[in-house]
Parts: structure tokens; sequence; C-alpha cells
């Protein structure tokens, strides 16, 4: 594998944790988002699979995103008959979003992307190191 192959690699992990960082913003933006009336579901939270595709003969593949989905987990009902979208009993559907899973997706998302950054800068300064030696 050529430097500028592992450049390749990093700069696609990175962009998938940027895609996935994106994903957990919309979460926690959502978080409170319900619907209009009774009996609409609230916002559902979104989530991301990778995949790395690697064609035959190819050692490594970079990774991309596969699919951004819904959690169709239980929405919690929360009691609130003053709400619009209350149902006759006084419930309002909760978006399926818990603020900790999502806090922890993201550090681990930061680290995944820091990891690529690194990779990114001992590549670079791989490739420095040669082309000093070869001048």
């Amino acid at each position: 594998m050529d430097m500028t192959e592992a450049l390749t690699i990093s700069a696609a992990g990175m962009q998938a944790q940027s895609m996935r960082l994106r994903v957990i913003a919309q979460n926690l933006a959502n978080q409170d988002t319900t619907g209009l009336s009774p009996g609409t579901e609230a916002y559902r939270r979104k989530t991301i699979t990778f995949a790395a595709p690697a064609a035959h003969g190819q050692s490594l593949g970079t990774v991309r995103v596969k699919r951004i989905g819904e959690d169709h987990g239980d929405q919690p009902l929360k009691y609130d008959p003053s709400h619009p979208a209350a149902n006759a009993q006084g419930y309002v559907r909760m978006p399926n979003v818990n603020s900790f899973v999502e806090v922890m997706d993201m550090r681990e998302a930061q680290r995944s992307y820091e990891a690529n950054i690194s990779v990114m800068q001992v590549s670079r300064g791989m490739i420095s190191r040669t082309i000093e030696l070869l001048k």
C-alpha cells in the first residue's frame, strides 16, 4: 500500500464519521419533537450503518455510509393533557432519542475522527521525509 492510499482511506473514515456526527446532531436537535395532533408519531431516532466494500484483489476497502435508517423502537409516552398531540388519556408520544446514548456515540465518532487525522498526519510526515531523502 502506498502512502496516498492511506490518506484516501483516512479521508473516507473522516467523511463517514462526519456523517455520523450530523445524524447525532439531528437526533439531539429533535429529542423533544412530538407529533402535531393526537395519534401522530413523534420524531424517530435516526441510525447510521457503515460498510467497507472490499473488492477481490484489494487488501483494504474504504469505509462508506451504507444506510441512514430509523430506530423503530418504542416511543415513550409522557403525560401532558394540555399538549395538542395528547391522546384521550392525556399521553403524548415522545421521540425515542436518549441523549446519553447520543453523547456516547458522539464521543466515539470524535475519537474515530481524531484517529483518522493522526493517520493522515503520520502519512504526510512519512511522505515529506521520503521527498527530503530523494532531493
